[in-house]
């Protein structure tokens, strides 16, 4: 049975940066749940921030790629730098994710960790930028496909498609043996 890893605010832990969750009562979170498939995991936790902490965005909309190459910060309305505790969480995710056999991710839209398809821009406006945030984007660089909590559908159907897989058949060398053998 494949595993997912999922944003543990959409879990109901109290983990976002303001100390309330995001839940999601989606169904098939639900079944994941009692299959025992889901990986809850907070970056920002797993990157030791605490719970409250001031929001934090990506500097400048560099993008999380930029943030992973050391080009670019995350950092705090006030410019307190945290990327080193974002960093930190999105290699703990991934970790946790290889040790656990994780095949996909749903993952918390938005923030400068989980966000999937944009993150906010940096200005502290409530403004976006279409892109990941470094967890996302780690996950989805190491071949561990990420979808938002609007995607679970689309996420169900793509570890469904795993599933249905058949296994490949072992390659069976061949030594030449002749037919006496």
């Amino acid at each position: 049975m494949y595993k997912v890893l999922v944003s543990a605010c959409l879990m109901g832990r109290k983990v976002r940066f303001d100390g309330r969750a995001k839940t999601s009562g989606h169904p098939v979170l639900e079944r994941w749940r009692a299959e025992r498939r889901l990986v809850p995991h907070c970056p920002e936790i797993a990157g030791g921030l605490a719970v409250p902490r001031p929001p934090a965005e990506i500097a400048g909309a560099a993008g999380a790629e930029a943030v992973l190459d050391g080009a670019a910060a995350i950092v705090t309305p006030e410019g307190q730098d945290v990327t080193g505790q974002f960093v930190s969480g999105a290699r703990a995710a991934l970790e946790t994710a290889r040790s656990q056999g994780v095949r996909l991710a749903v993952l918390k839209d938005g923030s400068p960790s989980c966000g999937t398809r944009s993150v906010y821009d940096g200005s502290f406006t409530g403004a976006k930028v279409t892109g990941p945030g470094v967890t996302s984007y780690l996950l989805s660089d190491s071949g561990i496909p990420v979808f938002t909590e609007d995607e679970i559908d689309a996420a169900e159907a793509y570890l469904k498609s795993l599933e249905h897989e058949e296994p490949e058949e072992p390659e069976i060398p061949f030594w030449g043996l002749g037919a006496d053998s």
